[in-house]
């Protein structure tokens, strides 16, 4: 895993941003950017670039968060245990970055695996299709043809 530094992710994110990666925050439910937002195009770690979901795998769950089926590339996400809040959940975290993303949860699509991978849009910096090149994603442009 690499290692960012704290000061200048405080620099570089935004509050929420921070304390969604760096302190398990959540953002509160239907606030984020991304949770009613379908353009096409990919949703990369905020902190590494790294990237994470496809917007084909994006559906409404109604939950309040921007919702997936599956990473584009499941070596890029981690699955931690989280019994905070008297719950047990399991957390995903980036790879990479160790980043905080959400959780995900056996209540999705039946017909796409039955995942619900709940993710903070503040965990998230979309790249739309037409900039997937300028932006060096070119090779994720098969997934939208």
């Amino acid at each position: 895993m690499s290692t960012y530094d704290k000061n200048e992710l405080k620099n570089k994110l935004t509050d929420i941003q921070y304390e969604v990666t760096q302190n398990e925050a959540t953002e509160r439910p239907f606030t984020g950017e991304y949770d009613d937002f379908y353009k096409d195009g990919i949703f990369v770690d905020i902190i590494s670039g790294k990237p994470l979901f496809s917007s084909n795998d994006k559906y409404d769950a109604g939950c309040g968060w921007p919702s997936f089926t599956k990473p584009i590339e499941e070596e890029e996400v981690i699955e931690k245990m989280d019994v905070k809040f008297g719950m047990q959940r399991t957390e995903v975290r980036s790879s990479d970055a160790n980043s905080h993303l959400g959780h995900v949860f056996p209540d999705g699509p039946q017909d796409k695996g039955g995942l619900r991978y709940c993710i903070n849009s503040a965990a998230l910096r979309f790249v739309p299709v037409d900039k997937l090149e300028e932006e060096g994603y070119d090779s994720y442009r098969k997934l939208f043809a």
